[in-house]
């Protein structure tokens, strides 16, 4: 189904959102699994770099933004709304935020482990070495649809 089509079809259960717009996007190197972690109830944050959100010069996502996450074939498989936007140093993530993110065995190590390599990849590819005193913005998130 298309995106559009998709939104349309949410807008008809929940006319409420009318005047809202929506960003559609893939979660990280895994978007299928990760989909499916937000649809059964599992992942209901997010975390990604302040700095990316710098030298690309995007606007911060905000509390009440509205998203369609899409698997890896750009097929919407739900709908996300923003509760809680905050930034905080990588090194500050704890036990609470890597068990929100879902993903492994949703410890702090695993947590640690996974996004280091993430954020050292990343920030390669923007021109800069990644360390623990970068900042990253964190979301969470509710599933509003699917």
């Amino acid at each position: 189904m298309k995106t559009e089509d998709y939104w349309n079809q949410f807008l008809n259960e929940y006319p409420a959102y009318k005047n809202i717009s929506y960003t559609a996007w893939q979660f990280g190197a895994d978007p299928n699994t990760l989909a499916q972690l937000v649809i059964d109830g599992t992942k209901t944050l997010t975390c990604s770099s302040l700095r990316e959100y710098q030298v690309e010069n995007e606007p911060l996502p905000e509390v009440g933004d509205v998203s369609i996450v899409l698997d890896e074939s750009d097929e919407p498989k739900c709908i996300i709304e923003n509760t809680k936007v905050y930034t905080m140093k990588y090194s500050d993530v704890d036990e609470e935020i890597a068990f929100k993110e879902g993903e492994g065995d949703r410890t702090l190590e695993h947590w640690r482990s996974a996004h280091l390599e993430f954020f050292e990849w990343l920030y390669k590819q923007i021109g800069y070495e990644f360390n623990e005193d970068e900042e990253i913005v964190v979301e969470e998130f509710k599933m509003i649809y699917k």
